[in-house]
Parts: structure tokens; C-alpha cells; sequence
């Protein structure tokens, strides 16, 4: 057991099953593990708790790659850390861009995302396989847990789902919380993070299981409601109000939401296309790894089965037009979804299997 709780032995394992089969490593290859840590700034601006979870993640990164050194000889295994960014979606430094390009397979075990970055979608078509591991848990990789899941079922179970989807205009989600939310999905395509990425080029989440797709921009309309537990720190209802594609109100939610209504410029009312950009609707994704269950860390809880969740900011890295310095996701749970007006989803409930 090392100083931070991480049992090396218990995970070696998974961690060895997840390069193999997730990341299908061949020998020779380029493999770097990488993961931010708090500099002195964020020794002053962050709480203890907010501290000792991002120093967890690092100790843990640390840990797969030295599971990933003994275990993988003949391939080069390279750890890197840089400082955090403070929010999803920011650019990390640009010599973090420049090693992510040059291997072929990058573990980003990381507090704040890589994915809606241009340092990812760069090292993508460079040809590199990358895993985008923000806010991992280390009991994610243990025995039940939703990196142990059965890839091949969620596969499957997501086409499915995707082929009732596809061809479809209109997607309605409602709630008993309070959502009801309307939004175009034409033109667009659905996309599935099946867990899979031994393909060139291949990008994803660990642990896997969505499909997703971004709204056309302008078109939803309504309103989404975090319910308290599901997000960190949320100890009352948050709700989003949404015009034209565009987040215009949020009330509640304590302090989590007093931080978003800073952030997004909400109050006092600022205006500007930093502003507008970060309050777009960038994303509609639904769950489906039968595993995961955790409802307060997002990474995991975008994968329960029976969720739904929407995200703001950035599209542009996943099929839309909005490039933004934030992409945050919001899960709901128990939700209806309406495909033109069919019901495909009833209280979180596949009605398609």
C-alpha cells in the first residue's frame, strides 16, 4: 500500500488489461502516461480536500505508469506532469502538446480534461491512441468497478441505441426533477466511446461507455436540472435555463452554482464572445457502461447506464462549431428520451436493447 492509499498489487492487473486490451500496446511503442499537479498557486487558491484529491490522481498516474515500466520492458514508457489548468477543456502547455504528439499511445490520468482540447485532437491525427482519464478514481480500476465492465456488451448495446438514433432530428429530454429540454441534432452524427482504442488516431474515455453527439448550435431550449449528488459539491438543485442554444439562467445550487453564474457571466450580466461561447449547449450524451455508479464524479457518472447528460462550452472537438476555453458535462438521472417525438428512453430505462 503506498503513502496515498494506492494498493500497487490490487491494480496491477487491470492496469496491465487496460494497456493490452484498451489500448492494444504492441511492442516498441511510444507510451506516455501523463497527469497535473497543483503548483503553488493552487496551494494558496484550493481547499484541502480539493488538494489532497488532485495530489491522489497524480500518485495514482504515477503508479500506472510504473506498473506500465515494469511490466511493458520493450516499449518506451515515458511519465510527464505539468501544472493544472483549473478548468476542463483549457490548453495545456504547449510542450505537453508537443510529447502527446510524438507517441503512440497517451494516458491522461489528469484532474481537469484534456479531451475538448486541441492538444488531444492534434496528437489524434498525429496517429497517436489516446485515453482521456479526467478525475479517475483509483477504485475504478478494482474487480466491479467500471474499467472491469464488459466492453464487448456496451459495444454492442450502444449500436443499437445509436441505430434507433440515427436519422432522427429532435431529441426532447424530461425529467420528474424539472428538465424538459429541446434540441436539433441534424446534420450531426452520433458517437460512440465503447472503451476500444486500438485503431490510429482512436480517442476516448476510460472508463468508456456513451454515445454522444453535439446539438446544432441555436437550436435547444428549455431547461436541465443537476439534481443534488450529481455533481461535486452540489448540495441543492441547480437549474440551467437555455434559449437559442445558449445557457441564459442559473439558479440555485449554493456555491456550485454561484460559480457558474460567475463564469458564464451571468452576474453581473456580461456579454462577449468568451462569454457566449462558454454558455453554449455543446453536448448530448447518454450512458451506458452497466458498471459505473458513482453519481459525484462526473467521469464516472456520465457512464451510468440510465443517465443522459448535457454539457456547455466546447463543441467544436467533437463535430460542432464552437470552440470554447471550458466543456463541462452535467449528468441526469432517470430520464425520458424522445427521438422525433419516440420514446426511446422512459425514467433511465432502455427501451432498446
Amino acid at each position: 500500500m503506498s503513502a496515498a492509499g494506492i494498493n500497487k498489487e490490487k491494480i496491477r492487473e487491470a492496469v496491465i488489461n487496460m494497456f493490452k486490451v484498451n489500448m492494444g500496446v504492441k511492442p516498441g511503442e511510444k507510451v506516455l502516461v501523463v497527469t497535473d499537479f497543483p503548483d503553488s498557486k493552487h496551494w494558496l487558491e484550493y481547499d484541502a480536500e480539493k488538494l489532497g484529491d488532485i495530489v491522489r490522481r497524480s500518485l495514482l498516474c504515477r503508479t500506472v505508469y510504473e506498473i506500465a515500466k515494469e511490466e511493458f520492458k520493450d516499449c518506451a514508457v515515458e511519465f510527464l506532469v505539468y501544472p493544472c489548468t483549473g478548468r476542463h477543456g483549457v490548453e495545456p502547455p504547449s510542450y505537453v502538446a508537443e510529447k502527446m504528439k510524438q507517441a503512440q499511445v497517451v494516458v491522461a490520468i489528469t484532474s481537469f480534461s484534456l479531451t475538448h482540447t486541441n492538444a488531444r485532437a492534434e496528437a489524434n491525427k498525429a496517429g497517436a491512441r489516446v485515453a482521456s482519464m479526467p478525475m479517475f478514481l483509483a477504485e475504478m480500476f478494482e474487480p466491479g468497478g467500471p474499467m472491469a465492465a464488459d466492453y464487448k456488451y456496451i459495444h454492442e448495446s450502444s449500436k443499437k441505441l445509436a441505430e434507433a438514433l440515427k436519422g432522427k432530428k429532435t431529441m426532447r429530454v424530461v425529467t420528474e426533477s424539472g428538465t424538459d429540454i429541446t434540441l436539433s441534432v441534424e446534420g450531426r452524427t452520433w458517437g460512440l466511446d465503447t472503451g476500444i482504442l486500438t485503431e490510429p488516431g482512436a480517442f476516448g474515455n476510460l472508463p468508456a461507455g456513451e454515445l454522444f453527439i453535439a446539438p446544432l448550435e441555436g437550436t435547444a431550449s428549455g431547461k436541465f436540472v443537476v439534481e443534488k449528488g450529481w455533481y461535486p459539491g452540489l448540495e441543492e438543485n441547480m437549474v440551467f435555463y437555455v434559449e437559442k442554444g445558449l445557457v441564459v439562467r442559473v439558479d440555485g445550487g449554493g456555491k456550485v452554482g454561484d460559480y457558474y453564474r460567475e463564469l458564464l457571466g451571468l452576474e453581473p450580466k456580461k456579454e462577449g464572445t468568451v462569454y457566449e461561447a462558454r454558455r453554449n449547449i455543446a453536448e448530448l450524451g447518454i450512458g451506458s457502461n452497466p458498471n459505473a455508479r458513482r453519481p459525484d464524479n462526473i467521469l464516472e457518472a456520465e457512464k451510468i447506464k440510465g443517465t443522459i447528460h448535457i454539457a456547455i462550452g466546447d463543441n467544436a472537438h467533437m463535430g460542432g462549431k464552437v470552440e470554447a476555453d471550458i466543456h463541462q458535462d452535467f449528468v441526469i438521472p432517470s430520464p425520458d428520451l424522445y427521438a422525433d417525438g419516440v420514446k426511446l428512453i422512459e425514467k433511465g430505462k432502455w427501451l432498446v436493447e
